[in-house]
């Protein structure tokens, strides 16, 4: 049987902010549907070289009272990155919390303003443990 990703779907509560905290980790939007009826947006978002591995976003026009809850249930999000630092401190920089930091130079978590937890990897071999990441202590769970 074969079996081809599709996307990862997560609901958000407010759609700028969502979209915003996505286009900070680098996706573009790849496709958008408004359905009237429905009364709900989707958003799809992927890495541009990558866009065959979107995340949708879901956004119900007349609100989800459930959001934000903690989205450990969903597991999380992973993206593989050029410089872990870099982003880290790009996140930090626009507000973002860096729930576990990149203190061995390959693995950090953040969370989206809908508490969806995402993985970032440092592509290739860990970069050298570096301050401020090295003393860095960890801020809630991931």
């Amino acid at each position: 049987m074969a079996l081809t990703y599709l996307h990862t779907m997560v609901r958000v509560k407010d759609l700028e902010k969502s979209m915003a905290f996505y286009k900070l980790l680098g996706l573009v939007e790849t496709k958008r549907m408004d359905s009237e009826k429905g009364r709900f947006s989707l958003i799809f978002m992927a890495p541009p070289e990558q866009l065959e591995c979107p995340v949708e976003l879901t956004y119900n026009w007349d609100g989800d009272e459930g959001l934000p809850s903690d989205g450990r249930h969903f597991g999380h999000l992973a993206y593989r990155v050029d410089n872990i630092y870099e982003l880290c401190a790009h996140l930090a920089a626009n507000g973002v919390e860096i729930s576990r930091p990149p203190r061995d130079g390959h693995m950090a978590f953040v969370r989206s303003p809908d508490n969806v937890s995402v993985e970032l990897l440092q592509a290739g071999d860990p970069l050298p443990p570096a301050e401020p990441w090295l003393s860095a202590p960890n801020i809630g769970h991931w």
